[in-house]
């Protein structure tokens, strides 16, 4: 897959996403969020790194708002061509790169002490390789951290096949609104 045929497939992907409905929306995060509780490193887990959504991306704030008293949430911030990981606070929220509400503060957490990762992509195959917004900032920080990672996507993101690169970090998991792709 070249990159003009990344930046289709992206496009086309983000084109269905606008699509759905506010409660389209609503129903398949919710679903999506249902199967990830019913798995075992969900339930295992108490360090966990969420994304703050896009509005046209799975909804994330229903299930912050949800676990944030139970397990300990931390949110990526965006530094130069890295992700820093702070501890999620609502209350210490401000809109960062890409408008996509990030943390505040000096409290940096080393990505090896997370338990559990919850990746945000474009699209999926059933193998677990993902197609990212173009930018490698998960690819970077997703190599620093033998945690348990897990797309999260509608359905219609899984794909038949996404070629993977050598620095592409594939996911455990991949849970849609319709099901759990075990990837390894």
């Amino acid at each position: 897959m070249n990159h003009t045929e990344k930046t289709q497939l992206r496009r086309s992907i983000k084109n269905m996403r606008l699509m759905l409905s506010e409660s389209e929306r609503a129903i398949a995060s919710k679903a999506i969020f249902d199967r990830l509780e019913q798995t075992a490193q969900f339930m295992m887990a108490t360090r966990i790194l969420m994304y703050h959504a896009l509005p046209d991306e799975v909804d994330t704030r229903v299930f912050l708002d949800k676990w944030s008293s139970h397990k300990q949430f931390f949110l990526p911030r965006v530094n130069g061509v890295n992700l820093e990981i702070l501890p999620y606070d609502r209350s210490r929220l401000e809109l960062g790169s890409f408008h996509i509400e990030e943390p505040t503060g000096d409290d940096l957490t080393d990505p090896s002490t997370l338990e559990l990762i919850i990746v945000p992509a474009v699209a999926y195959d059933r193998r677990g390789n993902r197609l990212g917004r173009g930018k490698g900032y998960y690819d970077r920080l997703l190599c620093e951290t033998d945690a348990c990672k897990v797309g999260v996507a509608y359905e219609f993101q899984v794909l038949e096949e996404i070629p993977a690169e050598p620095h592409d970090v594939p996911v455990n998991i991949v849970i849609t609104d319709a099901g759990t792709y075990l990837t390894s």
